[in-house]
Protein backbone atom coordinates (compact mmCIF):
# COMPACT_ATOMS: atom_id res chain seq x y z
CA UNK A 1 0.00 0.00 0.00
CA UNK A 2 1.36 3.44 -0.82
CA UNK A 3 1.92 5.90 1.75
CA UNK A 4 0.00 9.38 1.19
CA UNK A 5 1.08 12.73 2.29
CA UNK A 6 -1.19 15.07 4.17
CA UNK A 7 -1.33 19.22 5.03
CA UNK A 8 -3.70 20.09 7.74
CA UNK A 9 -4.37 23.78 6.67
CA UNK A 10 -5.91 24.51 9.93
CA UNK A 11 -2.91 24.06 12.12
CA UNK A 12 -0.19 23.85 9.16
CA UNK A 13 1.35 20.27 10.01
CA UNK A 14 2.07 17.72 7.96
CA UNK A 15 1.90 13.47 8.08
CA UNK A 16 1.78 10.75 6.26
CA UNK A 17 -1.11 7.74 6.31
CA UNK A 18 -1.06 4.31 4.79
CA UNK A 19 -4.29 3.88 2.53
CA UNK A 20 -5.11 1.14 -0.19
CA UNK A 21 -4.06 2.75 -3.85
CA UNK A 22 -7.99 2.26 -4.74
CA UNK A 23 -8.83 5.07 -1.90
CA UNK A 24 -9.92 7.92 -3.40
CA UNK A 25 -9.79 10.66 -0.49
CA UNK A 26 -8.76 13.96 -1.09
CA UNK A 27 -9.07 15.19 2.05
CA UNK A 28 -8.87 13.45 5.40
CA UNK A 29 -9.35 14.23 9.05
CA UNK A 30 -5.95 15.34 10.47
CA UNK A 31 -4.08 13.67 12.73
CA UNK A 32 -3.27 16.42 14.93
CA UNK A 33 -6.45 18.83 15.46
CA UNK A 34 -8.89 16.39 14.03
CA UNK A 35 -9.61 18.93 11.24
CA UNK A 36 -9.72 18.37 7.48
CA UNK A 37 -6.47 17.96 5.65
CA UNK A 38 -5.74 18.15 2.38
CA UNK A 39 -3.47 14.98 0.51
CA UNK A 40 -0.04 16.70 -0.92
CA UNK A 41 1.41 15.68 -4.74
CA UNK A 42 4.47 14.56 -4.12
CA UNK A 43 7.31 12.33 -5.84
CA UNK A 44 7.93 8.75 -5.32
CA UNK A 45 10.18 6.96 -3.27
CA UNK A 46 11.95 4.48 -5.08
CA UNK A 47 14.15 4.37 -7.50
CA UNK A 48 15.15 1.69 -10.62
CA UNK A 49 17.91 0.70 -11.32
CA UNK A 50 19.73 -2.34 -13.67
CA UNK A 51 19.09 -3.02 -17.16
CA UNK A 52 16.23 -2.64 -18.94
CA UNK A 53 14.58 0.27 -16.93
CA UNK A 54 16.26 3.44 -19.22
CA UNK A 55 16.50 4.26 -22.21
CA UNK A 56 20.65 4.43 -21.94
CA UNK A 57 20.95 0.81 -20.55
CA UNK A 58 21.81 -1.78 -23.65
CA UNK A 59 19.84 -2.96 -25.64
CA UNK A 60 19.71 -6.37 -27.99
CA UNK A 61 20.28 -5.46 -31.51
CA UNK A 62 17.24 -6.03 -33.85
CA UNK A 63 16.93 -9.16 -35.26
CA UNK A 64 18.52 -8.87 -38.99
CA UNK A 65 15.03 -9.95 -40.25
CA UNK A 66 13.64 -6.35 -39.22
CA UNK A 67 14.24 -3.29 -41.28
CA UNK A 68 15.69 -0.79 -38.93
CA UNK A 69 14.60 -2.56 -36.13
CA UNK A 70 10.86 -1.88 -36.44
CA UNK A 71 10.35 -5.50 -36.01
CA UNK A 72 7.13 -5.49 -33.89
CA UNK A 73 7.41 -9.35 -32.42
CA UNK A 74 10.88 -9.57 -31.38
CA UNK A 75 12.16 -11.19 -34.47
CA UNK A 76 8.82 -13.29 -35.06
CA UNK A 77 7.59 -11.19 -38.03
CA UNK A 78 7.97 -13.72 -40.38
CA UNK A 79 9.29 -11.37 -43.30
CA UNK A 80 10.40 -11.94 -46.10
CA UNK A 81 14.42 -11.77 -46.57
Amino acid sequence: MPIYEYHCTTCGKDFEKMQSINNDERAIECVYCGRQAERKVSVTSYHLTGSGFYNTDKKAAAPSCCPAGSCCAGGACNIEK
